[in-house]
Order: structure tokens, then sequence, then C-alpha cells
């Protein structure tokens, strides 16, 4: 029996289908440009852009780099596309994607899968690199939490838990405009790809 096709027209024109994602329907112009609009926080937070998830991509990878020194640069690069899969199926809220249950979680790994081998990276990553990114991820949630999302520090720990600080000194929560979240995701994208 035939499955039914869920096809996502690209800008750059592919047509990445949802249910059956093939690598070479897959280019970095199309996740760095639809990750750029996609607002963390499904838009709740403070300041004249929404905070995007290139933006938040970005932060990760500079965590998760920050917290392995030495580190080859794929994993870097599997950090910085860790939420990639939502250039076309969205941000959702843990809340949300609890409520879905496992067809969102399905048919993010088919995804992120896809992203993966295109890049050079393994379809399914290992689990320490996994753990490590969502330390990362962790950190940076609970740095936005209290700087543009309106929570308490003490919510923040107890949702995200207490990060170290000394991976946070000197980094900030950036909003600027889409154009540039972009430009600076692929230039980091190049940067990483070209190191491996």
């Amino acid at each position: 029996m035939k499955h039914k096709r869920a096809w996502q027209r690209m800008l750059s024109g592919r047509r990445l289908d949802l249910l059956d994602p093939t690598p070479m329907d897959i280019e970095i112009e199309d996740i760095a440009h639809g990750l750029a609009f996609v607002a963390r926080w499904n838009g709740q937070t403070r300041g004249d852009f929404a905070y995007s998830v290139a933006e938040h991509s970005l932060l990760v990878e500079t965590l998760f780099s920050r917290m392995n020194p030495g580190i080859a640069e794929k994993w870097k690069l599997a950090a910085l596309l860790h939420d990639a899969p939502e250039y076309v199926i969205g941000d959702m809220i843990s809340p949300v994607k609890a409520a879905i249950g496992q067809g969102y979680g399905d048919l993010d790994d088919r995804l992120a899968a896809a992203i993966h081998i295109r890049f050079g990276l393994p379809a399914k990553l290992p689990a320490l690199i996994k753990k490590q990114i969502k330390q990362a991820d962790y950190i940076s949630a609970w740095m936005e939490a209290i700087n543009i999302a309106g929570f308490s520090e003490a919510e923040a720990d107890k949702l995200f838990g207490k990060p170290d600080r000394t991976f946070t000194k000197g980094l900030g929560i950036t909003l600027r405009p889409p154009k540039e979240t972009r430009k600076d995701f692929i230039k980091t994208f190049d940067r990483l790809l070209t190191a491996i």
C-alpha cells in the first residue's frame, strides 16, 4: 500500500517529503532561512525581534564548544544543526510535543537523520554527543528563559537546571533581524564544514 506524501516546497526549489525525507532534498540555505524565521518560545519573548531557532542554534554551538574543548568539528556542526528539522516542522514547546506524542518525535528523527547524512554526520548521533548537545541546549534555554522569556532565575533553575556559569561568561541573548541571523548561521556552518 502506498503511503501518503507530505511535500514542502523550499525556496531552493527542492521538494522535501516530510514523511520520507532524502538527504538530496536538503540545502543549508533552506535550513538557515527557515530557522531564522521560526520563533523560539512561541514568540513569547521580549524585544523587537523574535528570538529565532537559528539564533538559539548558534548559541548552543558556542556553549557546546566551550563545554567540550578540543572536540571534533563535526560534533560542533551537529550542535549547530541540533534543531535543524524545525526549519520545516516548526519549534513546538515541550508541553505541545508531549501532547502530540511519539509521532512528532518520529518525524523529527527522520528529518534529523536525512540532514545529518546530507552533511556528512552519522544518521544517529552517538549517545554521549547527543547528551552533551542536550546539556548545552538546556543552558541556552536557561539563558533565554531569564533574559527574554520572563522567567525568574528560580523558575529557570527548576525547569532547566542551574548552569555552570563559566560556560555562559560573556555570552548574551541576541535579538536581530532574520537576515542577519541567517547570514551568521550559514557563515558558522561553512566554517565548521570546511574544518571537517
